[in-house]
């Protein structure tokens, strides 16, 4: 070895230079290395700070607040919808319907925007149930005014027409809706207010220009607007039918139809009779014969079926046709389709009378008054008399 390098372990002071820094200080003695309390007294860092999944946690929870943010908005704009109310609608809303079969039927007729939104907004306000049945909506309704709705219970109501019936009986029908009263109807009914396209100058009642049927009468409706609805639909079927060209090709009126039609559907009153009570009547027409009806003998007494006794048939009345020949002045029923096509169609034969014979309705026909005093004793013998 060189007699330069000296043993560390040796005395001679080579241990304390190998272990003097550069400056000449002990490494032992400085506290920055050391350990010591100099060293302990900074601060710590904290040891999420700065860690990947408190970012992502602070993220989440922004989005989610912006989400619900947005989502409250989104919901009010739904709820409180931009526009004016739209032209009004009919939803019937079935029996045991929750919120979310309700809301799927406004959205799908226009009334709300979204379906999803009404979900979530009732469930903020705690809404009742519904009570099934139509109800008259507005398209673009807000929640509110469609919860208004809702909470007044159906609001629509239909009305049903049959054939048969006079202006006077469905006046008492109408009167028994929600805000109308049948001695207005039958007034406006019988004043010219609403015309028919077959109606004549100065006639002005609408008897038997109605049509049967069922009507749906949506709240605020006025008894106008429903007579025109069945005028409207009278005139449409009659439109159909071919009632000006069949009226013409037999010789009459479109009017004059009408009111043949109002006493097939009195005295037919099944299909199969129909065309053969109308051929009655044009027979008798034909030859000056008075028609000889109960029916208008009982509408001239404001009666709809029952005994035609010896006196009723004495009233001195223009629906009287055992006292007048001809036509009654207006028609004394509203005549079903059938009715008015076996006024237009009778079916060929020389019939004159006509009486019940069987518990069904069935009608004899016969051409002569001792062929009708046979079928009356018919009649009689079945307890039809």
């Amino acid at each position: 070895m060189s007699p330069s390098g000296g043993d560390p372990t040796d005395g001679d002071g080579g241990s304390i230079e190998f272990a003097e820094s550069e400056d000449g200080a002990a490494g032992a003695s400085d506290p920055q290395r050391s350990g010591e309390p100099g060293r302990r007294s900074r601060s710590r860092s904290h040891p999420l700070r700065g860690h990947p999944w408190r970012k992502a946690t602070l993220v989440v929870i922004v989005t989610g607040f912006l989400v619900l943010i947005g989502g409250y908005l989104w919901v009010q704009s739904e709820a409180e919808p931009s526009g004016q109310l739209g032209p009004q609608v009919i939803v019937a809303i079935p029996a045991g319907s929750g919120v979310k079969t309700t809301g799927s039927l406004l959205e799908t007729r226009r009334v709300i925007g979204s379906a999803l939104a009404y979900r979530i907004w009732s469930q903020m306000n705690s809404l009742p149930g519904y009570v099934p049945g139509p109800y008259a909506f507005r398209e673009n309704s807000s929640f509110a005014q469609v919860q208004s709705v809702l909470a007044g219970g159906p609001n629509v109501f239909p009305i049903d027409v049959p054939s048969g019936f006079t202006v006077s009986e469905l006046a008492r029908r109408v009167g028994q809706l929600p805000g109308h009263f049948a001695k207005p109807f039958e007034r406006v009914a019988t004043s010219g207010a609403v015309r028919s396209k077959w109606q004549p100058t100065g006639v002005t009642s609408l008897e038997g220009l109605l049509a049967s049927g069922t009507y749906i009468v949506p709240p605020g409706e006025t008894d106008r607007q429903l007579l025109q609805a069945m005028v409207d639909r009278f005139d449409a079927r009659a439109a159909r039918l071919g009632l000006a060209s069949g009226a013409a090709a037999l010789g009459f009126t479109p009017y004059q139809m009408v009111i043949i039609a109002s006493i097939v559907e009195k005295e037919g009153v099944l299909d199969k009779n129909m065309a053969r009570v109308s051929r009655v009547i044009f027979n008798r027409l034909e030859r000056g014969m008075p028609l000889q009806m109960d029916s208008t003998v009982l509408y001239s007494l404001g009666r709809d079926g029952g005994v035609v006794t010896s006196k009723d048939l004495r009233t001195v009345s223009p629906y009287n046709t055992y006292l007048n020949k001809g036509l009654p002045p207006t028609p004394t029923c509203f005549p079903s389709p059938r009715a008015l096509e076996a006024a237009l169609h009778p079916v060929p034969g020389s019939w004159l009378f006509f009486v019940v014979v069987e518990k069904d309705g069935t009608e004899a026909f016969s051409e002569t008054y001792a062929g009708q005093l046979a079928n009356q004793k018919l009649a009689s013998q079945r307890g039809l008399g």
